[in-house]
């Protein structure tokens, strides 16, 4: 038995949200009336930890945050949610990263300064972690400019330790779309793309063709579809989940509430369509509410759920 059972590595910041109808900014020192403001818990990889620790796996975090009052809030909101941040680095020479989420009804648009997510560096990453988690996921690949190199050779000695892995790389803001990530695809047992970020990685223009490249590396790839659900393509075979019919207040963190359910499904030894299924509710339901976190379900809501909608 293992303390953890997921262990994250990834980007932590808050996100702060700004939500209408017309969140277009207009320049020329023009204003502006919105809707809703909220600072939240923000970056992927954090709110996929926050919805893995609602469904009740124990999880563990590392990353990096700066000695200021944004990364003392990410930190007190993780331990309240009952994540381990004992490996997390406070710097007290970068500032804290931050999201502005401009979020319409139907999209969204975001704006991101880096700060800590860019300067996580392999020594500031505490390795006997590996031997307490059953589980590594890795989120923002390409947002972890300075520990990026060293994710190859740290996933195989994960791999190598016996822990299953997942990643989900979010989008690539220089839109290169590799930046050594063929280098840690074939370390990768789960891959949590959406659809474009699937496209773009794998230099195809057809989901479908998209799906055989990556699935020569990885074995399993669930696929984050939007207003349509997702799909998962194992071993050949593809199962496709739509989503719960829920009132959206705000999409920030779906696909990360999604992983959440993926990768609970998955250290469950659940089926892929069962794993999919919960996905897709996780994914659906954190939409209730503003920001990535306020609305993440239980697992039993999230099966609950499930049942009124007929799944």
């Amino acid at each position: 038995m293992k303390e953890f059972d997921l262990l994250v590595i990834g980007e932590i910041n808050p996100d702060l949200i700004l939500r209408g109808q017309d969140v277009t900014p207009a320049f020329g020192q023009a204003e502006k009336l919105i809707e809703d403001a909220a600072l939240t818990i923000g970056s992927s990889s954090v709110i996929m930890a926050c919805g893995a620790a609602r469904l009740g796996l124990k999880v563990a975090f590392i990353g990096a945050v700066g000695d200021d009052e944004f990364g003392r809030f990410m930190l007190d909101q993780m331990g309240q949610r009952g994540i381990d941040t004992s490996a997390c680095v406070v710097d007290p020479a970068v500032p804290t990263g931050m999201s502005v989420i401009l979020s319409r009804p139907d999209d969204r648009a975001i704006l991101t300064f880096s700060g800590t997510m860019s300067t996580l560096t392999i020594d500031q990453i505490d390795q006997g972690m590996l031997a307490r988690a059953r589980h590594l996921h890795l989120g923002s690949f390409f947002l972890l400019d300075a520990l990026r190199p060293e994710l190859p050779a740290l996933f195989a000695r994960a791999k190598a330790a016996g822990l299953s892995t997942s990643l989900d790389t979010n989008w690539d803001p220089q839109e290169r779309w590799d930046s050594g990530l063929s280098q840690l695809l074939p370390h990768i047992d789960l891959f949590l793309p959406n659809e474009a970020e699937a496209k773009l990685i794998a230099g195809k223009d057809d989901l479908e063709q998209a799906l055989s490249r990556l699935a020569e590396m990885v074995p399993t790839i669930a696929v984050k579809l939007g207003a349509e659900g997702g799909l998962v393509r194992h071993q050949g075979q593809e199962w496709r989940q739509p989503p719960l019919p829920v009132a959206v207040v705000d999409t920030t963190g779906a696909g990360d509430s999604f992983d959440a359910g993926f990768v609970y499904g998955f250290l469950n030894s659940w089926s892929q369509a069962a794993s999919l299924k919960l996905a897709c509710a996780c994914g659906s339901l954190s939409t209730r509410a503003s920001g990535g976190t306020g609305a993440q379900p239980t697992l039993i809501e999230a099966r609950h759920a499930l049942a009124r909608s007929g799944f």
